[in-house]
């Protein structure tokens, strides 16, 4: 009696372990639901520290507001990431390629902000123009690296996730 119960437990593991990931247009819901407010903090916070930067009275207050600025935005990133990574691997062809890309995009914007947060964190705030000079190239160097690693959903090689990310609601905000 036994051996029929583990047959068929055996059974649903094998078919759990073959079960295809989220169709089109769950998966691009879930990457936009991920993607939405991540976007939405990032302009706050980069809406906040350009509010706050001129109005510091110090290189050290400037300094302390960046720093909180890039590390939300690093922590920001890496949640959006993680959420990305739990919509799993879109049931369609190349999705484990696209879900990578995705996962990967959004590892290199976090490792950006936080390579901006080390840096700006680490400077002299003794001059004022070496320290604001600084800032300028490491802010520059952010750019770059987020234009790099930018998620740009227009160019994917799926036409059923293309017109995903067109359609649902969670991705027309």
């Amino acid at each position: 009696m036994q051996r029929p119960l583990v047959l068929l437990a055996l059974l649903a593991l094998a078919l759990a372990g073959c079960s295809e990931g989220p169709p089109p247009r769950a998966w691009a819901a879930n990457v936009c639901s991920a993607l939405t407010p991540w976007r939405a903090e990032i302009a706050t916070l980069t809406s906040r520290a350009q509010e706050q930067t001129p109005n510091s009275a110090t290189p050290e207050q400037a300094k302390d507001t960046l720093v909180r600025m890039l590390e939300g935005a690093r922590d920001s990133s890496e949640r959006a990431r993680g959420k990305v990574e739990a919509a799993g691997i879109p049931e369609v062809e190349g999705g484990k390629e696209i879900a990578a890309r995705m996962t990967d995009s959004l590892r290199k914007m976090r490792d950006a902000y936080g390579k901006a947060r080390d840096t700006i964190k680490e400077l002299p705030t003794a001059d004022a123009t070496v320290f604001y000079d600084a800032v300028a190239t490491a802010m520059a160097t952010l750019q770059a690296e987020y234009k790099a690693s930018a998620l740009d959903t227009s160019k994917l090689r799926s036409p059923e996730l293309q017109q995903a990310f067109e359609e649902v609601p969670e991705c027309l905000s």
